[in-house]
């Protein structure tokens, strides 16, 4: 494609036309080789963010940014290999509870996961909050790791989907961040390139997730399933809430020792609804023809699956493949073994409630944002975490609260961050006389239509 003419194809996106694979393929290529300017493909994010994109063309823009960069073959793993995504959220630490349940049925994991930028570290560090635990292995290690454990959870690369960041860091700058068709491509090329042969996509919806309404969040996934299964991967979406944090714990070592709780069959109930219900489709997808576990031999439904999930927990299977997967990678065991073993912060501080009646609102993003503050997360990748840092939520919505009852204990190094943290904190909840509905924490489930 020539730059001049590129302008052409800005033209034709801007009238509301539909862009050919020819000429996604050479925009891509283009940019990616320095062909195409900032400026015009500016111009091109801004129309597609007015105008849209066909599941044709997403799929299309998805598969080019996959191939823009490595792509991780698992072919050398037996059995049917299904990965899963979250669209982020606060207190999320569902694939550290997910991934070994999944592997104890039988299905191989073999997940990458990216740092965390923002409120806290995605579950690269949480894992490596785990003292001794491997982040980052060479392929070959990843596959021998997979095939020895069942279940191996690393460091993406940075090779993957290049052209996606590229592009992302023009959405960052140009106001096109919100487009769902770039969204949803810029998610699944890093799906794709990783190489499960099923897909399962937790996208969440509320006040602590990128998606606020349900609206949003279900044509998201709408999208996203499109183009997994338009790229020959079953692709199965779950819209789950995130209007208050997932479980109590926000931070990082904090939030794998209620993961290890959950593991071990206690832990709030709220997470272990949702794990045990991506779990389950997870399971119901990795079952049947291809399965190499012969307890999956025969096709399992969703519910079939979810049931199994439970039992992985209560037989100790689950625990024990978490136990497996962290020895593997060079983790200390004993930390997951005694979970006050992990190192503690130095200062606390309660978040109390001043007047009585029931929690009915939690701005979870403000939370997140204060576990942030805290020291629990980034806002650059270079920035440093403590692992120790963040918060436990005492109540949630829908409790009955008094005067003078904790609403949360924040916890860092510095004390001063403790106060900054209290003082941002004390209006991003509501209590009221009358109780609130319960949370649906499960709102749909979108297959291929």
């Amino acid at each position: 494609m020539q730059t001049e003419r590129f302008v052409d194809i800005i033209h034709k996106k801007r009238e509301g036309g539909e862009l050919s694979d020819d000429e996604i393929k050479g925009m891509i290529t283009d940019y990616v080789s320095g062909n195409i300017p900032d400026y015009q493909m500016s111009a091109m994010l801004m129309a597609i963010f007015f105008q849209g994109m066909s599941d044709r063309e997403m799929t299309t823009l998805t598969l080019v940014m996959r191939d823009s960069g490595e792509c991780v073959d698992l072919s050398v793993i037996d059995g049917v290999k299904v990965d899963k995504h979250s669209t982020g959220g606060v207190g999320d630490k569902t694939t550290l509870i997910v991934g070994p349940i999944v592997a104890a049925c039988g299905i191989p994991v073999a997940k990458m996961s990216g740092r965390g930028l923002g409120f806290t570290g995605g579950t690269y560090d949480k894992l490596e909050s785990i003292p001794g635990y491997r982040v980052e292995l060479t392929d070959e290690e990843f596959f021998a790791a997979v095939k020895e454990c069942g279940i191996s959870l690393v460091g993406q690369s940075g090779e993957m989907a290049p052209a996606d960041k590229l592009i992302y860091a023009l959405r960052d700058v140009t106001a096109t961040v919100e487009s769902i068709p770039l969204i949803a491509s810029s998610i699944m090329s890093k799906k794709l390139a990783a190489g499960a042969d099923k897909i399962v996509l937790d996208v969440t919806v509320g006040n602590g997730a990128f998606m606020k309404d349900i609206e949003t969040a279900t044509e998201l996934a709408k999208r996203m399933v499109a183009i997994g299964n338009g790229a020959g991967r079953e692709t199965v979406a779950m819209i789950t809430d995130m209007n208050e944090p997932l479980g109590y714990a926000i931070g990082n070592n904090i939030e794998v020792i209620e993961a290890v709780d959950v593991l071990k069959g206690r832990g709030p109930e709220d997470l272990k609804e949702v794990c045990f219900a991506l779990a389950g489709m997870m399971i119901s997808l990795g079952s049947g023809e291809g399965s190499s576990s012969e307890e999956l031999k025969n096709k399992l439904s969703y519910d079939e699956g979810v049931a199994l999930a439970k039992e992985k927990i209560s037989s100790g299977e689950a625990y024990e493949k978490f136990l497996q997967l962290v020895k593997n990678q060079g983790g200390d065991t004993t930390y997951i073994e005694d979970t006050d073993k992990f190192e503690k912060a130095k200062h606390s501080l309660e978040l109390k409630a001043e007047s009585a009646g029931y929690l009915s609102f939690i701005d979870t993003e403000g939370f997140g944002m204060g576990a942030g503050m805290l020291g629990a997360g980034r806002a650059k990748k270079e920035d440093s975490i403590d692992y120790s840092a963040g918060m436990i939520m005492r109540k949630k919505i829908g409790d009955k609260v008094e005067v003078g009852d904790v609403i949360a204990t924040m916890y860092a190094a510095d004390e001063s961050k403790l106060a900054l943290a209290k003082e941002f904190l004390s209006d991003k909840y509501r209590i009221t006389t009358e109780k609130p509905e319960k949370i649906k924490l499960i709102y749909d489930v979108i297959r291929q239509s």
